[in-house]
């Protein structure tokens, strides 16, 4: 099978060399220069450095040469450009190869979740959603893990589950997409509570009351659109939830941290090599909140930091004062 890529960040680039010794795999990447390490020097070091990949995995910035070859296109590229790859990259696919989404997030205006804009772009293909707690500096390093493959087709979940099952990394398959989708968004607004938090000093008991009270908006949220509560207790609810908020490696729990530490958020983000979607995710989840009549008071607060309505010291105060609504049982 061959097997490309979309996206030359540090989870696309771990799931193709993950892939690569078994099926042939090519890499896009918009840069040049991190086509040519990978495919040269089996090395990204832009986004991880230290590791070396692959060798079989070959790398280019050529998007038809990537994609005209096709059986199964994974789009591992952040939300802001995801409608615009996969719709640039419709020229050149094939017709009816599978498409699996990496990214986790929505779509800013129109609160797609990626498979949406999948088959929005692309109707006719099958598409699933890959998510899970996987840092991939840790899954690069041959550490233990597991992901989801979510599809409401099972037989191609199986099918896919397959290509990137290996070793110690374990994948899942789960029908519920819409819970998939949206544990793996909302988790990353979460993770800037919980970075907060741990910027300001606050504790791990108030930090794991933030996580606690966080999911339980992330379960509101995801019944009101269609998912299984049940859904949020496994991989892609909980367990993507705890490794973003506590993982060092999580971009968004370091956003969230350095704010904590009287950071500016523009700063903040203009050293940063890859994309902290928690940060835009915040608006779009009360958006939707609005449209659900929910009431969602830590993603508002983010939302509000980021907007720099608020200072982080204040928001998280409201963070572990907001709601005296009983326990989810």
């Amino acid at each position: 099978m061959n097997i490309t890529i979309l996206g030359g960040g540090s989870w696309g680039t771990t799931v193709a060399s993950l892939v690569a010794d078994r099926h042939p795999t090519i890499i896009w990447a918009r840069d040049p220069q991190v086509a040519t390490g990978i495919e040269r020097d089996h090395v990204n070091p832009a986004y991880l450095p230290g590791f070396t990949l692959d060798p079989a995995l070959r790398a280019t910035a050529d998007l038809a040469e990537a994609v005209s070859e096709a059986d199964l296109l994974v789009m591992g590229v952040p939300t802001s450009g995801f409608r615009r790859v996969i719709k640039d990259a419709s020229a050149h696919m094939r017709p009816w190869i599978p498409v699996v989404s990496l990214s986790k997030g929505l779509e800013r205006g129109t609160h797609l979740r990626m498979t949406q804009v999948v088959r929005e772009v692309v109707p006719g293909h099958p598409v699933a959603a890959l998510t899970g707690p996987n840092i991939a500096s840790e899954i690069l390093s041959g550490k233990a893990a597991a992901a989801v493959v979510a599809t409401e087709d099972l037989e191609v979940a199986s099918a896919i589950q397959q290509v990137f099952m290996k070793g110690l990394f374990r994948v899942y398959t789960n029908d519920d997409v819409i819970g998939c989708e949206l544990g793996g968004a909302l988790k990353n607004v979460i993770a800037i509570a919980s970075g907060i938090g741990e910027g300001l000093g606050v504790g791990d008991n108030t930090r794991a009351a933030v996580m606690s009270r966080g999911l339980a908006e992330l379960i509101r949220l995801g019944e009101a659109m269609g998912a299984k509560a049940t859904t949020f207790a496994g991989l892609a609810g909980m367990g993507d939830l705890i490794a973003t908020c506590i993982s060092p490696h999580s971009r968004n729990r370091r956003v969230g941290e350095q704010l904590g530490k009287g950071r500016k958020l523009d700063d903040i983000l203009a050293e940063m090599h890859m994309v902290a979607e928690g940060v835009n995710t915040a608006g779009t989840a009360l958006e939707l909140a609005h449209r659900f009549r929910l009431d969602l008071p830590i993603c508002r607060a983010i939302d509000r930091v980021i907007k720099g309505e608020i200072e982080p010291a204040d928001s998280y105060w409201g963070l572990t004062a907001a709601g005296h609504e009983a326990e989810p049982g």
